[in-house]
C-alpha cells in the first residue's frame, strides 16, 4: 500500500504541468508526460506484490538515483529526503517482505 500512496504523492508533482502561459491541451500533455513514469512505477508495485525483491531493488534503485541527480546535477541536497525518502523508506520495506518469507518457508 505505501508504494501505491508513494506512486500518488511523486504525482503530485506532476501537477506543475498546468503553468502559467500553456493552454488546457498543452498542460496536460506536459502532464500526462510526467505521470508516465509513474504508472510504470505502479506496474512495479503490482510485479512487487508477488517478488517482493522487485520491489526493494527499484525503489531502492531509484532513491539512490534521485539523490545522486538532485545533489551532483541539480545542487538540491534537499529535495533528497522529500522525494528520495519514501522511495527508500518503500524499497527497504520490500526487502524486509522478502527476507521474512524467505525466512518462512510455510509462507508462499
Amino acid at each position: 500500500m505505501l508504494g501505491i500512496f508513494v506512486c500518488l504523492f511523486l504525482s503530485v508533482f506532476a501537477l506543475d504541468a498546468f503553468g502559467e502561459g500553456k493552454t488546457f491541451l498543452e498542460g496536460f500533455r506536459d502532464f500526462l508526460l510526467h505521470v508516465s513514469p509513474m504508472l510504470v512505477l505502479l506496474g512495479i508495485v503490482a510485479i512487487s506484490w508477488r517478488w517482493e525483491w522487485v520491489g526493494g531493488a527499484v525503489f531502492t534503485g531509484l532513491a539512490v538515483l534521485y539523490a545522486y541527480w538532485a545533489y551532483f546535477v541539480k545542487g538540491h541536497p534537499g529535495w533528497i529526503p522529500i522525494v528520495g525518502g519514501p522511495l527508500l523508506v518503500v524499497g527497504v520495506l520490500f526487502f524486509l517482505s522478502w527476507a521474512h518469507r524467505c525466512r518462512s518457508p510455510h509462507i508462499q
